[in-house]
Order: structure tokens, then sequence, then C-alpha cells
């Protein structure tokens, strides 16, 4: 049992990546924006109720800025710590510390860093939203559950364009192979682009350390994709809160 939520003590990887490949997240603009907007809220209040009071709190805080400020049709949501911090109606160390704590979740990354006069950027993943919340759902009813697992339909002619993904990681059980095969399933081709070049270098106290081929390939995913690094290693080992990436050469 984690604190977001029970995880079980061996996640099933084959029905994780059976589950988030057939959820396809429509971006919620528009004809059915107002519909998906309010499933995700509604997914996000649920999982809150169904917490301790410290999901609870948490998951109203990130509530409140998306209703208050986020961004939905350009998933961004500009803030800063002290307006974020009058919101909460808490000082700006504990929004350091929750904002710390959504970012390892994988449901917030920086996507600009604030700077001077300017403040920080974030987006939001809503499909890791609705994924974590999936155990939540039943609450709500059988009709929101195939309305979010259902493929949005496209009206267009045009033939996507499929991108060559190399092959998922093989079955074995060790942690690292586990946390590939959740980030592949979460995303083939960004695992394919990025991620299946990593290799685990140690696991200890609390942080795993990660081999890049590249610096830039270190340094591009230690800024983009840490959070999600983390939410993978959250279905496996909890225990690691923190993730290093460093460059082979």
């Amino acid at each position: 049992m984690t604190k977001f939520g029970h995880l079980g003590t061996r996640p099933n990887l084959e029905a994780i990546e059976r589950r988030e490949m057939r959820m396809q997240i429509a971006k919620p603009v528009g004809r059915n924006a107002s519909a998906l907007k309010y499933d995700i809220l509604s997914a996000l209040s649920a999982h809150a109720l169904a917490g301790d009071k410290n999901r609870q709190r948490l998951v109203l805080r990130i509530s409140l800025l998306i209703t208050a400020r986020y961004n939905w049709q350009r998933n961004e949501l500009s803030i800063g710590r002290e307006e974020i911090s009058r919101l909460w109606s808490v000082d700006e160390r504990t929004v350091k510390r929750e904002m710390s704590r959504l970012r390892s979740m994988g449901w917030l990354t920086v996507k600009r860093p604030g700077a001077r006069g300017r403040v920080s950027v974030y987006e939001l993943d809503l499909k890791q939203m609705l994924v974590d919340t999936r155990p939540s759902w039943h609450v709500l009813g059988a009709d929101f559950t195939d309305r979010i697992d259902q493929e949005p339909r496209t009206e267009s002619n045009v033939v996507p364009f499929q991108a060559n993904v190399a092959a998922p990681p093989d079955g074995t059980e060790d942690t690292w192979s586990l946390v590939q095969a959740a980030l592949h399933a979460r995303d083939p081709e960004l695992w394919s682009s990025w991620f299946r070049h990593l290799s685990e270098a140690e696991r200890a106290g609390g942080r795993a350390t990660l081999m890049a081929p590249s610096r830039f390939m270190a340094d591009y995913i230690a800024s983009q994709w840490t959070g999600r690094l983390l939410a993978a290693y959250a279905r496996v080992d909890p225990s690691v809160r923190s993730i290093r990436i460093e460059s082979a050469v």
C-alpha cells in the first residue's frame, strides 16, 4: 500500500499495458471539451475521497489550480509560488513540497522554469491522472468507465502516420525491466525514442541512478521526463523517491 493508492505486491504489467494502450485521452477542447473536463475533475474528486486526509488535501490543491488557473487548450498552468501560497492558504515552503510531490507522481512537469519577472509554467499529464485514479472510477458508474476507455473517433480522412516503434522489453521480472515495461505501456513512441536507451546503474537510499549514452540525452531526459520515470518506479519500487541521470561518456 502506498500513500496514494493500493498498487499490490506485484504489478500486472500486461494488464497495465492493455488498459493504458486502450485509453486514448482526447485533448479537452472542441465539442466534447466540457464533458471531458468534468470527467477528469470527477475522477480526481472520487480518488481524493477514497483516500486519507493527506491524499484528499493534495488532490484538492491540484484541483483548485486546475479550475482557477489551468489553460486546458494549451495545457499550461502559469502560476508563481506566491500565488499558489495564497490560493492554498499555506506558506511557500509547503507549496514547494506539495508541487514536488505532484511532479514525483507524474501529474505535473515544469514546462518553462520561472525567471526574473516571469512565473513558472507547468503542464499536466491528464492521462497519468486518469490512470492513477482508475481504482475509484467504479463509484462514478459503469458509464463513466466506458466513456473514458472508449477510443475517441475521428472524422478526418487523413491516415495517421505510424512511427517505427521498437519492440517492448522482454518479460523478465527484475525491477528495471518492470519499470521499462511500464514506460513502454504508457507511451511506446516516447519509450522508443528515449527511455529504451537508459540503463539502471544503481538503486540505493531511495535514489535510482540511470545511465544515458550521451550527455545531451541525460540532460534532456532529466529536464523533461524525471516525473514520468518516478511514476513508473512508483508502480514497481515505491522506495525510489529521486532519479539521477548520468552520461556514460
